[in-house]
């Protein structure tokens, strides 16, 4: 890995917004990679990207149908190229310092609860939360 200097703790801050297996790796990939390179790294999940951190959501999530490749057809690549799954990743960041937090007004809209959510995850924020720390952010990311 290459090493940086840095003059300050730079930060990363990621809106996840989709749900699906396809959707899942990259702000997963960059916010594990950003923490490796002794970044701050924020993932701010919104609506169809709250059910990654709904309880049993990583597991369920697949692919759209026009990318040609079915779910279980993806699951036994990534098990074959050693890739962790969609849950296996999300408790690896969290373990690794990655910041996640769920969108207040779109677990509203999607009638979701603060205890339908994975343990580790922050309590719930607003967009004007995420904005500011947004602002305070290096690097912003909607995905």
């Amino acid at each position: 890995m290459l090493n940086v200097r840095r003059e300050k703790e730079e930060k990363i801050a990621i809106i996840v917004s989709k749900g699906t297996l396809d959707m899942a790796y990259p702000p997963l990939i960059l916010a594990t990679a950003a923490v490796s390179m002794d970044m701050e790294a924020i993932l701010f999940f919104t609506m169809w990207g709250l059910n990654l951190i709904k309880k049993g959501g990583a597991e369920q999530a697949t692919l759209p149908t026009h990318v040609g490749v079915s779910a279980e057809a993806m699951n036994e690549l990534i098990k074959k190229a050693g890739v962790p799954t969609v849950s296996e990743f999300i408790k690896m960041a969290l373990d690794m310092g990655v910041k996640m937090y769920p969108c207040e007004q779109a677990m509203k809209l999607m009638g979701i609860k603060k205890e339908d959510l994975i343990e580790g995850v922050e309590e719930p924020i607003g967009a004007a939360t995420f904005l500011d720390m947004a602002l305070e952010s290096d690097i912003v990311l909607f995905i």
